[in-house]
């Protein structure tokens, strides 16, 4: 028996916003009995600035959270929690590992009532971070966007947020688009799912610009020094202090140590669910693909790898959401049986190449962002004393988690793992369900030599060591295979 279509209502998905809540996010929690929670998020530049937000968050209440009644308060509640418990792992001179009970208690309750982790996830600092400067003006643009909550009261910050979610909002109304598409693919019509595909992709060609204008607002310098520490998880942080992630205590002396990945853009359901959707499989890094792989079906079911990992970090119904929709896709199988379709099949090849320039964008932009201002820091330690370089180390060591055993050096994302080689790959594997053979060799990026005389998306070049040289604005730099990202796409 064929399964049933998702209905976007039963997973909390709006056809208009899509993973953002159809309803603006509360700005307070209406009950005053959660005044202490919202003074916090009042004065929260203030009080991490002065050193003071860990004595008061010590010194709180144990609030319950039997007064929240809807949605929206639940994910209020997460939000300002997950912020505060950051905020006091990584608020002081050095991070510390254990989050009291005024926090832990009522943070792992909302944690499993929105069957979230307890970490600052995506959903907690994007989706449910924003509001409207103009009620009755768009969402998805950037200039009615304001976010709700930040670390460092800075724009770099707000911005390095709203671009997150204007393009969620963007975003938001392919997936009844293509829930459609798979409808008529179901009912072999080809016109409509061709209709489908090329709206999706015009819209993702609009994502792409939408990305680029993180440029205008938010410095490098700033992200990668002050606002990045804040994201960090508590997963690989053994060098920045934090050996074995951190405990919530709930008051009980039994809870264990955990270690979570941070904020990253790979817990944003909507860009798994373009892969999704259009047959895109993401193997673990450094895995190769199979010869089973180029079949005239589907993509084979992915193994267990990073992007499947952080589906643990979704909101539940969303995560369970895009379950199902692995479940009925079938676009690329039924592009695949009906390739005599010119038509049919540009528009899925032209929605592989927008999304794969997507990630093209992203990788120039963890060059800029993190790459050049690592190695930045870097040499200027260098140029340091060695009292001086070991006093900056310690400055910055919150933003980083380096080394292993073996004594190499990764710089890691705030997601907690070195990432460029998953950046390079995911772009990589996002070419490989392209149906016409013209469109296969395009999205190809192999080393130069494999397809002489093949144009490339991007401005970049990749040689046989494995360096991807990105000639952008700031120059031209070669990017290591060891170093992380901002975030994941």
């Amino acid at each position: 028996m064929i399964p049933p279509l998702p209905r976007l209502s039963d997973y909390d998905i709006s056809p208009e916003n899509g993973f953002l809540p159809s309803e603006i996010p509360l700005e307070v929690l209406p009950d005053a009995y959660y005044q202490p929670w919202e003074t916090i998020a009042r004065n929260f530049q203030s009080l991490i600035l002065s050193k003071r937000l860990r004595r008061i968050v010590e010194a709180l209440p144990i609030l319950s959270t039997d007064l929240l009644i809807t949605e929206a308060e639940w994910r209020r509640a997460y939000s300002i929690l997950g912020f505060i418990a950051h905020a006091y792992i990584w608020g002081g001179d050095r991070p510390v590992d254990i989050v009291p009970p005024p926090i832990s208690i009522p943070f792992l309750e909302t944690c499993r009532h929105l069957q979230l982790p307890p970490v600052a996830t995506y959903a907690g600092v994007c989706l449910w971070n924003w509001r409207p400067m103009f009620n009755d003006e768009p969402v998805d643009t950037l200039d009615n966007l304001s976010t709700l909550m930040t670390f460092t009261g800075s724009l770099d910050e707000s911005w390095f947020y709203l671009i997150s979610v204007a393009i969620e909002a963007r975003a938001g109304p392919i997936i009844p688009i293509m829930i459609e598409a798979i409808a008529a693919a179901r009912r072999n019509d080809a016109n409509t799912v061709t209709h489908c595909l090329r709206s999706f992709a015009e819209r993702l060609d609009e994502l792409g610009g939408l990305l680029e204008r993180m440029y205008e607002s938010c410095d490098p310098h700033v992200f990668y020094h002050r606002i990045r520490p804040f994201l960090a998880g508590s997963k690989n942080m053994a060098e920045a202090g934090l050996p074995n992630g951190v405990t919530f205590d709930d008051g009980t002396g039994t809870q264990p140590y955990v270690q979570f990945s941070g904020g990253s853009n790979a817990q944003s359901s909507i860009i798994q669910f373009f892969d999704i959707v259009l047959g895109v499989e993401h193997r673990p890094t450094g895995a190769k693909r199979t010869d089973g792989s180029d079949s005239e079906g589907g993509m084979p079911a992915p193994s267990h790898n990073f992007i499947l990992e952080m589906r643990k970090y979704m909101p539940g119904p969303h995560k369970r959401f895009l379950e199902h929709v692995e479940s009925v896709s079938n676009i690329r199988e039924f592009v695949v049986k009906n390739r005599s379709n010119r038509a049919l099949v540009t528009a899925f090849d032209a929605c592989l190449a927008m999304l794969r320039a997507f990630r093209d964008k992203h990788i120039q932009m963890v060059s800029r962002y993190i790459i050049v201002k690592s190695r930045e820091s870097r040499s200027h330690s260098r140029s340091l004393s060695p009292k001086q370089a070991s006093a900056q180390r310690v400055n910055i060591a919150n933003t980083l988690s380096r080394g292993d055993s073996n004594g190499n050096k990764k710089l890691r994302g705030t997601g907690g793992t070195a990432l460029i080689p998953f950046l390079k790959q995911a772009r990589d594997e996002t070419g490989e369900p392209a149906i016409d053979a013209w469109a296969r060799r395009l999205l190809n990026n192999g080393p130069a030599a494999t397809w002489v005389g093949v144009a490339r998306l991007g401005k970049m070049s990749e040689h046989t060591d494995g360096e991807v040289e990105i000639v952008g604005l700031a120059g031209t730099w070669s990017v290591d295979d060891s170093e992380g990202g901002i975030c994941h796409w």
